[in-house]
């Protein structure tokens, strides 16, 4: 009997903007059930991945596989199992954050009322607040209510605690992980690409590190742990030609990217 395919793979993934190559070579799989973390900084390919997994770019060279079909010639039933977060969110600015939700609901076959209630009153959110003066923390809290609402299964995010306070980006990372999850533990799939890696420790199943679009480290956080205590990569400055020594340190260790 033949195994599922994974719930991503992606194969040798490449993509450029003109000549500035922004991602290279890239592979990793995303298994069933599984919180994977794509980790670097700010322009290490993360997002450009995701946009080539989402069919919102072409991959120039390489596969992408998500359940196994591909999100160009099966874009809508793709699609229809996964959301989406950005790292830019953005409404219309009239409607309030009752009139949103009920909006993007209205595009989704299933939408869980509970726990979109009990998201709103954790967060603290006004229902009748029109969205355009919502802050871009509360922009992204009512975006990530409307991800985890369909209970798909798949769930992208991308910088997700972007904008969001500090001191609560923790508390609020682990209420959406759990909202999402709890719904049937085991079967439910996370990508979360970041910047902030200390902020999914203990959150993160794998990660695979990144740095100007090529793949630096993949490995399980358990193993992680018991292997390092800080994880180091020589990562190489291919613009200038230079080899500096970067501190990456993996989500389950706990220290931070610098």
């Amino acid at each position: 009997m033949n195994s599922p395919a994974p719930a991503i793979q992606i194969k040798n993934l490449s993509y450029a903007y003109g000549r500035a190559e922004v991602v290279h070579d890239l592979t990793l799989t995303v298994q069933h059930g599984r919180c994977y973390g794509l980790f670097g900084r700010n322009g290490a390919g993360k997002t450009t991945t995701l946009k080539c997994l989402l069919n919102l770019l072409h991959p120039q060279r390489g596969q992408v596989r998500v359940f196994g079909l591909d999100p160009v010639r099966h874009e809508v039933e793709v699609k229809h199992r996964l959301a989406y977060v950005p790292d830019q969110v953005a409404f219309y600015p009239w409607m309030s954050v009752r009139e949103t939700l009920d909006y993007l609901a209205s595009f989704r076959a299933h939408w869980n009322r509970k726990t979109e209630q009990e998201l709103i009153d954790r967060f603290q959110l006004d229902p009748a607040q029109r969205t355009g003066s919502l802050s871009k923390g509360q922009r992204t809290q009512v975006a990530l209510i409307a991800a985890v609402c369909p209970e798909t299964d798949l769930l992208v995010l991308d910088e997700p605690t972007s904008g969001l306070d500090p001191i609560v980006r923790r508390e609020f990372i682990e209420t959406v992980i759990g909202a999402y999850q709890e719904g049937n533990p085991g079967n439910r799939t996370i990508l979360v690409s970041t910047h902030l890696i200390t902020e999914f420790e203990g959150l993160i199943d794998e990660f695979t590190i990144v740095d100007h679009g090529c793949p630096v480290l993949t490995l399980d956080s358990d193993q992680a742990r018991e292997r390092y205590q800080k994880i180091r990569a020589r990562l190489r400055n291919r613009r200038r030609n230079l080899t500096s020594k970067r501190r990456c340190v993996c989500a389950a260790t706990g220290a931070s990217w610098s």
